[in-house]
């Protein structure tokens, strides 16, 4: 049996299509702000235009797993697992809301899209981020941000090259350490343009891509590498001590639910 098998959101053509223009949204929302103009004035924040990436973020989480509902690829028990996962991720997410970086619901969202699938991976992590920020009081204009980005995190482990048992633990392992980082270096982004460290660490609008990346870097060193490792050495931890259990567990879970069988009616009686 491949590591793909039991794929609850599938990325069919209609969800493709919505994860296509979610990732489009994602990058144009953190990515805007360095392609202004040399002298043209940045928000102090994305507080103008947060709002409207989680009005746009929300409905397409949902087209996604609609799609696969309207094809049939996903059920009642799939989106039940779903909402099982996010809760559960949530309040992991509660039990330390960020603190020193320690964030143990990522091991779900990432043992989630390793065995569920990427759109399935993609939609947990958005999710779960949401439902941690509810419960933690963590709402904001970085949530969207957030919930993109943790999104990338689910469905890149759904992209792993399929293998199973300690090779596939060590695999995620070596992901969740390195994605881990990914997503400090890519969460900053969502404030870096906008304030001023100093001259060796802030954007500088119409710069060579060289120098501002250098003054990334040092900045990202300076200040966020530190709180990046604790998140991507406990999540690494979590998925080498208790990874092949949790795969197991659901994996088991999906075929007990046999979430791609076809649904077959016996004719009645006469």
């Amino acid at each position: 049996m491949s590591a793909a098998s039991h794929v609850v959101v599938p990325v069919r053509m209609r969800s493709a299509l919505a994860l296509g223009v979610t990732f489009a949204v994602g990058i144009v929302a953190f990515g805007w702000p360095f392609l202004i103009q040399p002298g043209a004035a940045l928000d102090t924040s994305h507080s103008g235009d947060a709002p409207l990436v989680f009005v746009v973020l929300l409905p397409l989480l949902a087209a996604v797993v609609l799609a696969e509902l309207a094809a049939g690829g996903v059920d009642a028990k799939a989106v039940a697992m779903l909402g099982m996962l996010a809760a559960v991720g949530g309040g992991l997410r509660a039990l330390g809301p960020g603190t020193a970086g320690l964030e143990p619901s990522f091991a779900l969202i990432i043992l989630g899209g390793r065995v569920f699938g990427r759109g399935f991976g993609f939609v947990l992590g958005a999710i779960t981020l949401f439902t941690g920020a509810l419960l933690t009081g963590g709402v904001g204009p970085w949530l969207p941000f957030q919930m993109v980005a943790a999104g990338w995190v689910g469905f890149f482990a759904g992209c792993l090259p399929p293998t199973r048992g300690r090779p596939e633990v060590l695999w995620l392992a070596v992901y969740s350490f390195v994605v881990g980082l990914a997503y400090g270096a890519v969460m900053n982004l969502w404030f870096w343009p906008f304030a001023s460290f100093g001259p060796e660490t802030s954007f500088v609008a119409g710069d060579a891509f060289a120098d501002n990346l250098h003054r990334y870097l040092v900045f990202y060193v300076a200040t966020s590498l530190p709180w990046d490792l604790g998140r991507s050495v406990l999540t690494a931890l979590v998925v080498l001590l208790a990874g092949a259990a949790l795969l197991r567990a659901l994996r088991r879970a999906s075929r007990r639910a046999a979430f791609d069988a076809e649904a077959r009616f016996a004719e009645a009686e006469r």
